[in-house]
């Protein structure tokens, strides 16, 4: 039952990390072709899926 509710635990970081990869790429193509406006956004929400990753990969690991 442990395990089972151990793989479960790391299942929930999956994802967020291309999310924030793919925002990344968006946010430098936007920035190269001049739409700032985009590019900040799109770090934004990058960074955001960066740290939503970031903890979610330390609860998986204590649990």
């Amino acid at each position: 039952m442990l395990a089972t509710l151990t793989g479960t635990a790391l299942q929930l970081g999956g994802g967020f990390i291309e999310l924030a990869i793919a925002f990344l790429v968006l946010a430098l193509i936007a920035y190269v072709v001049g739409a700032q406006g985009i590019a900040g956004i799109s770090m934004e929400i990058a960074r955001i899926l960066v740290i939503v990753f970031i903890i979610l990969a330390i609860i998986s690991f204590f649990l």
